[in-house]
């Protein structure tokens, strides 16, 4: 039987993730659609339209909050609901998981990992975060949930965008950039997104290819003149704090967000053995503030190329397809964590070079 595919919508509260999702459950895509919903406090409201609007696909959980307790919770009922599809008491092709405005969706992913009956019946396909266009500078400023939320994310919407300004949305966009390079963003107006942006996005595939918008890079690279970058080449992504960076358009973000990203690149291939310790070692220290990590690996010993990816503690690593005659053999990872000691990481991961 195929696998389920399964996605985690998370967002700030009051960022439309509910008129996203009934967008979604209504729109004619022909697709069957199980929502497994999480009941919490003053969201009761959106759950019972939601289920006045859809049959009995709704799979209601009333067990608090979901940081705490969800996992077991959300086991037992992704194990429940494909038992009765197996069964064909209920009839459903993909699942969507809508967390609570201020919930870690990291347990959520992880259950796809760790738990054999979920791994074998679900294939976690993306976290789609919603970002509220209106109130995002003060959440992201006030609450490290709504700044994990945006690490985690596959693919960020951006709703509200039609009540700030132009400017305001470009600084968000850059704002959130820094902090997760490697997710998509649009707007979203009213749910209005595609079916396409939603759904098979393939974010935890490991084959997927590493995406870190390589425009936002360059321009982060080599526009901005005024930068003194030290001349190191990995200044790729990272969080500026540099004050060089608090020039003039719009961009001003005085803030240093303690959600970041950096990008890692290396020519001399990886020794399996230095690097399978180093990252198990770091993994079991900073495992808890590591939400996504990613990487497309130059490895001593094979003509193909490695990817691997995590999320807190767990990684995976898969062999990808063979390097070409002329493609330059590069090792590439990408981290996205909270206050990661970025220097301890690359120098582990120099020294776990061959």
């Amino acid at each position: 039987m195929a696998l389920i595919p399964a996605t985690i919508l998370t967002g700030f509260l009051g960022s439309g993730k509910t008129t996203l999702l009934k967008r979604v459950l209504t729109e004619a895509h022909g697709q069957k659609i199980a929502v497994v919903e999480n009941e919490f406090g003053e969201e009761n409201i959106d759950n019972e339209i939601l289920v006045a609007d859809t049959t009995e696909n709704i799979i209601q959980m009333s067990n608090g909050c979901i940081c705490c307790t969800i996992r077991d919770d959300l086991r037992a009922t992704l194990a429940d609901l494909a038992q009765k599809k197996r069964k064909g008491e209920l009839d459903f092709e993909r699942v969507v998981i809508e967390t609570t405005g201020l919930a870690d969706p990291g347990p959520v992913a992880q259950t796809f990992f760790m738990d054999d009956e979920v791994a074998e019946q679900y294939l976690l396909d993306a976290i789609v975060t919603l970002v509220d266009a209106k109130h995002a500078a003060q959440q992201l400023n006030d609450r490290q949930e709504a700044r994990r939320q945006v690490g985690f994310a596959d693919q960020i919407f951006i709703s509200k965008a039609d009540l700030v300004s132009a400017e305001e949305v470009d600084a968000l966009v850059h704002r959130l950039k820094h902090m997760n390079p490697r997710a998509a963003m649009r707007p979203a107006h009213f749910g209005e997104v595609a079916i396409s942006e939603v759904f098979d996005l393939r974010g935890f595939n490991l084959n997927a290819k590493l995406e870190i918008d390589p425009d936002f890079l360059k321009a982060d690279d080599h526009d901005h003149h005024d930068h003194d970058h030290h001349g190191h080449d990995h200044a790729h992504g990272e969080h500026c704090d540099h004050p060089s960076h608090q020039h003039g358009h719009g961009h001003h973000h005085h803030h240093d967000d303690d959600v970041k990203s950096f990008v890692y690149r290396a020519e001399r291939p990886f020794s399996p053995e230095k690097l399978e310790d180093f990252l198990g070692a770091i993994v079991q220290v900073y495992g808890p503030r590591m939400l996504r990590y990613k990487g497309v690996l130059h490895m001593q010993g094979t003509e193909r190329k490695v990817i691997f990816q995590g999320v807190h503690q767990l990684m995976g690593s898969d062999l990808g397809p063979e390097w070409g005659p002329d493609e330059k053999r590069v090792s590439k990872m990408v981290f996205i964590g909270i206050e990661l000691p970025r220097d301890i990481l690359e120098q582990g991961l120099e020294q776990s070079l061959a």
